[in-house]
């Protein structure tokens, strides 16, 4: 044990605990209001859908999920079914699966090899039918199926009209569709009724972005994302015959998230905004006296998991930093709550890390948000770091509980993330700001929040590691072969190593998005040379610090090539690389036993070369991964 590891006061946390499934997740109310269901895992340790027993009966398993685990479900307005979907080994070719909570019998509605189906609508007055987009006729081109949830049969609803990325329905009619435009923008297009002619309602350029949420329930009114006119994403209220635009909800300085309409009315009621902490942005006042009664029952950000159809009986999730969610239940007639479910009582007894909203300055002037969490039980200085970006490159952090960040703190290490340039949530000129900036402006960003944590005198320069998946992934290897002086090490999940490879290897169904990823990126066909010099693979010979890589086996967004070519170089140039491949797996660790792995192996190697504690690894049976 290093000088560092034997200083840490706070009891080792298992690994078990932090990437096993929590005890109760995703907690559901049925669209009646008289149950509950969450996800938990079964005796064999494999997620399923549970139901919630009635008082003086035990809780029952709904699914029977042979290995992968159930991590989406919903309620469907039929009393006794609900749906789920699943992929297989991680390819994300989702099936639709319906479930009997009567009889436990489960059947697959989208029984089709190598086609993908997504959700579109279920609603209340048509209790039998689902509206389901899927690939079937073009693997490019999601088209919608209306599907009965009695007979299982499927019939063609709407004809993709073009490189739709998404859809909108108005109770189960698609009367909206946004498109990816040649430009790298987007088109809303919208219709009277089915059957008639789809019409450009506008066009987003490709420095603006924008989602279609939701319709009034009488259709003349969509709901907007958007950031048109302005910095950040804002909610819209759009007059679908005059194409008049009112301003619901905005805040000048971050992204809205999401909109909250009323279940069955449709009305908007809230709005979500991710600043340092998620908050709630009021439309309805009757809301204001209910989040009051919520912000009382617990300290955290407050969030809605799920509601009953007569919008009376609510779920509430309570975030924090250092724990599994919290759940209530809550009646919004009476104003009452009461605890649901804790997502983990062993977890909550564990003493964890504080995760600290951050600013700093990169060296253009841009303001750069972040977190760092400090490990508990050890000085708060001269610390081995660990830099964890996030993936996307279009996402952000943000601040309640995440395993990874604290289990890097409970081994001993200062953990540094950082929103750069790139990011969602801060508006479109700190987004755009990154456009062409892979492995250039982005990358210096993080240098920047190095240098800043050094010069707080919390990091010891000789002991940063940095990690992360996906983009996070490609940061990673940018930063071991573009900056191999300022890290010790790294730690790569399913990162892309040639940004050319990685565009021309795209999945099918993400050919609405070409336009939008060469907008951002460069264009593979044209710019070669330019995104050559932008990707790792061709910088190999420049890694002299130790690389660890995990890859998914069927990952469709970032083929195994990506890091199957950068250990071939590298190994080929005998430089230090440990390689383990996930067969059962594809962009995401979703397994709890091949998490526990990949971290096993993580955590002995970060305790190797940064002097942090490590918890030995033991037999993990079932683990898909593979040491090559």
């Amino acid at each position: 044990m290093t000088a560092h590891a034997s200083t840490i006061a706070v009891p080792l946390v298992p690994r078990a605990m932090l990437f096993g499934y929590p005890r109760y997740s995703l907690p559901q109310i049925s669209p009646d209001g008289t149950r509950v269901a969450y996800l938990s895992a079964d005796e064999r340790g494999v997620l399923q859908v549970w139901l919630r027993g009635e008082e003086g009966q035990k809780d029952r398993v709904l699914t029977h999920d042979p290995r992968r685990g159930i991590r989406s479900y919903t309620w469907t307005h039929l009393p006794d079914r609900m749906i789920y979907l699943q992929d297989a080994n991680g390819d994300e070719n989702f099936h639709l699966f319906l479930v009997d909570v009567t009889s436990g019998q489960v059947r697959d509605l989208t029984p089709y090899t190598g086609v993908r189906a997504e959700l579109i609508a279920l609603h209340h007055e048509h209790p039998e039918e689902a509206l389901v987009a899927m690939n079937l006729k073009d693997r490019q081109r999601m088209d919608v199926y209306r599907i009965s949830l009695a007979s299982e049969s499927a019939e063609l609803d709407t004809v993709n009209p073009g490189n739709v990325q998404s859809w909108t329905a108005c109770g189960l009619k698609v009367l909206a569709a946004v498109l990816g435009a040649d430009d790298g923008g987007q088109d809303l297009l919208l219709r009277d009724d089915t059957g008639q002619p789809w019409r450009v309602a506008r066009h987003w350029g490709p420095a603006e972005q924008a989602k279609a949420l939701s319709f009034s329930r009488d259709g003349r009114t969509l709901y907007l994302l958007a950031n048109h006119d302005v910095d950040t994403m804002r909610v819209l209220a759009h007059d679908t015959r005059t194409g008049q635009e009112t301003v619901i909800a905005h805040d000048p300085e971050y992204d809205i998230e999401w909109l909250a309409t009323h279940p069955k009315e449709k009305t908007p009621q809230f709005a979500m905004v991710q600043r340092d902490l998620w908050g709630w942005i009021v439309i309805d006042p009757t809301i204001e006296a209910d989040l009051k009664v919520l912000k009382k029952l617990d300290e955290g950000e407050v969030s809605l998991a799920s509601r009953d159809l007569a919008d009376r009986q609510w779920i509430v999730c309570i975030n924090q930093d250092r724990r599994f969610p919290h759940y209530y239940r809550y009646d919004r007639q009476t104003k009452r709550a009461s605890l649901l479910f804790v997502g983990n009582e062993e977890l909550d007894k564990c003493e964890l890390s504080r995760k600290t909203p951050i600013r700093v300055t990169a060296r253009d002037g841009l303001t750069l948000h972040g977190y760092l969490t400090m490990p508990a039980g050890c000085p708060k200085e001269n610390l081995p770091v660990v830099l964890y970006v996030h993936g996307g490159p279009w996402m952000r952090d943000g601040w309640a509980f995440w395993s990874t960040i604290q289990w890097l703190a409970n081994r001993g290490y200062a953990v540094l993330q950082v929103d750069y340039r790139g990011s969602t949530g801060y508006g479109k000129k700190h987004l755009n700001a990154g456009n062409r900036q892979w492995a250039a402006k982005m990358h210096d960003d993080l240098i920047d929040t190095v240098n800043w944590v050094i010069e707080k005198g919390i990091a010891d320069p000789k002991r940063i590691a940095i990690m992360g998946a996906s983009y996070g992934g490609f940061a990673t290897l940018t930063g071991l072969t573009f900056t191999p002086e300022v890290f010790a090490c790294g730690v790569d999940l399913v990162g892309p190593s040639n940004i050319v490879t990685l565009l021309n290897t795209t999945p099918a169904w993400w050919k609405p998005l070409r336009a939008m990823l060469i907008h951002r990126m460069g264009d593979p066909a044209t710019e070669q040379e330019f995104l050559h010099s932008r990707s790792p693979l061709f910088k190999a010979e420049k890694i002299t610090k130790p690389l660890l890589i995990g890859q998914g086996a069927n990952d469709p967004r970032v083929k195994p090539a990506e890091s199957e070519q950068i250990v071939q170089a590298m190994r080929k140039a005998n430089l230090p690389v440990q390689y383990v491949v996930y067969t059962d797996e594809g962009h995401t660790l979703a397994r709890s036993e091949n998490r526990m792995h990949f971290h096993a192996l993580a955590e002995e190697f970060l305790a190797k070369h940064l002097g942090g504690r490590f918890e030995p690894m033991d037999e993990i049976p079932g683990h898909g991964g593979v040491i090559q």
